[in-house]
Parts: C-alpha cells; sequence; structure tokens
C-alpha cells in the first residue's frame, strides 16, 4: 500500500510541474513586457511585406526617417485565425500598400512595436480588435 501511495504522489507531483511549466510557457508568450504599453506612436510609410504566420502575424513597412532614410519596421499582430474571425484576410494588407499605422513601441527603442490600428490612405481604419471590411 506504501508504494502505491508513493507512486501516486510522485505521478501527482508530475502532473502538477507539467501543467504550471506549460501555464507559465503560455503566460510567457503572451507577455507584453517587450511593449511600452503606456506609449503609442505612428509610423506611416508602404507595407513591404505581411507575415500571416501563427503564433502572431507580422507586418513589416518601410518607413523614411527625419533625415529621409528609409527604414523597416515590424510590427506584431495578432494570429492569423484571430484576424480571420474579424474579418481579416491573407490579403487585406498587400506589399506596396500605404498606412499609418498606430502601435505600441518597443521599450529598448528597436523599430518596432505591438499593432493597435492602421488607417489607409482614403482614411479607412483597420483594427485587430474589431470587424473590417476587405476592399
Amino acid at each position: 500500500m506504501r508504494d502505491g501511495m508513493k507512486h501516486a504522489a510522485r505521478r501527482a507531483i508530475i502532473l502538477v510541474s507539467l501543467v504550471a511549466g506549460v501555464t507559465s510557457l503560455a503566460l510567457a508568450h503572451h507577455a507584453y513586457s517587450a511593449f511600452d504599453m503606456s506609449a503609442q506612436r505612428v509610423v506611416t510609410g508602404t507595407i513591404k511585406k505581411v507575415d500571416w504566420t501563427n503564433p502572431h502575424t507580422w507586418i513589416w513597412i518601410d518607413v523614411a526617417n527625419e533625415q529621409g532614410v528609409v527604414e523597416t519596421w515590424g510590427i506584431e499582430g495578432m494570429s492569423p485565425n484571430y484576424l480571420a474571425r474579424r474579418g481579416w484576410s491573407r490579403t487585406t494588407l498587400k506589399n506596396g500598400d500605404k498606412v499609418s499605422i498606430t502601435f505600441h513601441p518597443m521599450k529598448n527603442g528597436d523599430k518596432g512595436g505591438s499593432f493597435l490600428s492602421a488607417k489607409r490612405p482614403d482614411g479607412t481604419p483597420l483594427v485587430m480588435g474589431g470587424a473590417i471590411t476587405d476592399p
């Protein structure tokens, strides 16, 4: 009986460890610690590339800096599944599209951030949290 209790206790410890490990990975994956969530920034430029990939989409946008030199910014978005359920598709943003993107900037000052919204030159808004109309 004693060996049975040890075995059950060992299995319980392993199970708790696995659950704790998976939970901490999930929380770390969805952490926003790299972004300054108290700040917002806007860049205007041309879509260079859109990565419609899991676990997060990425928008790469070419932006001219104050000296006129073009720099590529990387803006992280939600998953393709999340976006598709809100009206986005793989072609909502295409290479060459001109847009202004509002985002939470990186805390370390790198050229990137976490997507909040975008606006096309005609004023059409693009948001990740709500429905949009694909042109």
